[in-house]
């Protein structure tokens, strides 16, 4: 993800604030790419390429990681050099894009996730493969790693994850730009500016540390990671993911907001998040 332009949506699907409803279509589709997969391996098999591995786990410290599609040995213009490949599906729209600019210019999420494979695993080429799902046509285009591009998107991850704080929105930020149109949450900074989501990550006690841990200041300890999916009771809501103002805490622990003319306190020692959310956050 992170070739995305918007600090913003990348805290708050790190933190994931967002719930992200897709409509079966829109799963259909994202289950079609994972099949092509399959079918994009077995041709460049037939194509004589060799598939070193599948679905390799890349960490590159903190929380920053990801899952490269594959690993390719034998492409045509460097048989001995290892390629991280990379497989996408396109409409035909989008695809006539890639012809015409180029993964860099046409798709540069897509770009930096195998430059950033790339630096992870110290493979210095990527193979990517992309086929229009209107009509069968194949696009693929050879990238060259770039250790700067990769290091700042390293580097910036790091520094979002990092962040205990609610990142300013894009420069280009409005209702109207098409990439704030298709970001599911794009009411952060165009409409309510409230989370639906209770669990760890939108605690306000929740901390990601640089070693890649979770902290909780509740009970200073790490949270594993299937326990940050839930929750406790203690939850506060992050003061960045709600409508409301702010007020004195009375111990330190327990949230106090300032909600239609009232101090409403939240945690353990008030209302429970998710009271407040059911009460506060409607549809849009």
């Amino acid at each position: 993800m992170l070739g995305h332009e918007c600090d913003r949506w990348l805290w708050l699907s790190f933190r994931w604030a967002v719930e992200d409803n897709h409509e079966g279509r829109l799963l259909r589709l994202f289950r079609r790419g994972q099949r092509e997969e399959e079918v994009m391996l077995a041709d460049l098999e037939l194509a004589g390429l060799t598939i070193v591995d599948t679905q390799v786990a890349v960490s590159l410290g903190g929380h920053v990681a990801g899952t490269i599609d594959a690993i390719v040995l034998g492409v045509p213009e460097a048989p001995e050099k290892p390629h991280v490949a990379e497989f996408k599906t396109h409409n035909a729209r989008s695809f006539a894009g890639l012809l015409k600019e180029g993964v860099e210019k046409a798709k540069p999420t897509h770009y930096v996730q195998m430059q950033v494979y790339m630096h992870a695993t110290g493979i210095d080429r990527a193979l990517y493969l992309a086929v229009c799902k209107d009509d069968d046509r194949l696009y693929s285009e050879r990238v060259r790693y770039d250790r700067l591009v990769a290091e700042e998107a390293v580097q910036r991850a790091k520094h979002i994850t990092a962040s205990d704080r609610l990142p300013d929105p894009m420069y280009k930020a409005s209702a109207a730009y098409y990439v704030c149109k298709m970001c599911p949450g794009n009411f952060f900074c165009h409409s309510i500016s409230m989370t639906s989501e209770v669990h760890c990550r939108t605690c306000a006690h929740f901390t990601a540390r640089p070693d890649g841990t979770s902290h909780c200041a509740v009970y200073d300890a790490e949270i594993p990671y299937e326990a940050q999916i839930e929750g406790c009771d203690s939850h506060v809501l992050h003061p960045n993911l709600v409508l409301w103002n702010q007020a004195e805490s009375p111990d330190g622990i327990t949230g106090a907001y300032r909600i239609e003319g009232e101090v409403v306190l939240n945690g353990a020692g008030g209302v429970s998040s998710r009271k407040l959310v059911n009460d506060h956050w409607t549809p849009f």
